[in-house]
């Protein structure tokens, strides 16, 4: 099967810049139905699934291939140079950001800018370093995951969406986890939430716009500021807003922030 198959990609929009979105641990594709499109009249809007999620091959998935994020990163860069884009304006949210991060340390020319959208190089605390959990309590959140992954869904997706806790909202991203297979779930949580890739921060020379909710459960705001401090030419911009989604609680606030910073390219 040909990779785009494999990713379910689907492009549209006009314009010779391209943005591609990647989505998040959990969700696929649809969780940028909000913000994607107000990008398809100036750029070509690209879209796909992670292998393991949405609509992707599932018989794709490799549970050697993605122990680690390194998987991934592969897979975008394959995906990006197949597509033969010009440089593109990549827009990661959560464990893509970083996939994004790694891709562009590894080809910077395939890259013209990054978005982080609530991303976390490391969500375990070390020291001076507040990642979000400590790592007994990581520890604990992933037993939970592996014994029931529908009943951690349950309980973990309210507080990711926020404390607006619109009702169609969580059931929205609750029907996006349920098509996950609980055994990729299991394998791509301990790939993203016991990941470090901090030392790798100060090699990424593609200019990056962080965007960070002032109220996260799972990357608190000290990450966004984290993120700034070791990416070199990087935006740092705080939404004011709750839950690790600003991409679905607040797509008015994000398109923002995403379209001030492009303007300024």
């Amino acid at each position: 099967m040909d990779i785009v198959r494999r990713h379910r990609v689907s492009s549209y929009g006009h314009g010779t810049r391209p943005i591609v979105f990647s989505h998040g641990f959990g969700t696929d594709q649809h969780a940028w139905q909000y913000v994607a499109p107000a990008f398809a009249a100036r750029h070509q809007v690209v879209l796909f699934d992670l292998v393991g999620a949405g609509d992707s091959d599932a018989a794709a998935y490799d549970f050697t291939r993605y122990r680690t994020l390194d998987g991934y990163v592969d897979d975008l860069l394959t995906l990006l140079r197949t597509l033969q884009l010009p440089k593109v304006v990549y827009v990661g949210h959560s464990v893509s950001g970083m996939i994004g991060v790694l891709a562009a340390i590894r080809e910077p020319e395939l890259f013209e800018r990054l978005v982080l959208l609530a991303a976390s190089p490391c969500y375990v605390n070390d020291g001076d370093y507040s990642g979000g959990f400590d790592a007994t309590d990581l520890e604990e959140l992933l037993g939970f995951l592996d014994r029931d992954f529908r009943a951690w869904s349950n309980t973990m997706v309210p507080h990711l969406v926020g404390g607006d806790m619109r009702p169609e909202l969580v059931d929205e991203v609750l029907a996006i986890f349920s098509r996950v297979d609980p055994a990729v779930a299991r394998q791509f949580a301990r790939a993203t939430f016991l990941s470090d890739y901090r030392s790798c921060l100060p090699h990424l020379r593609v200019p990056s716009l962080i965007v960070q909710c002032a109220d996260d459960s799972i990357v608190p705001a000290y990450v966004g500021k984290y993120l700034h401090d070791h990416l070199a030419g990087s935006t740092l911009n705080i939404l004011n807003t709750t839950g690790h989604y600003p991409h679905l609680n607040a797509p008015v606030a994000t398109i923002a922030a995403v379209e001030r910073y492009l303007a300024q390219a």
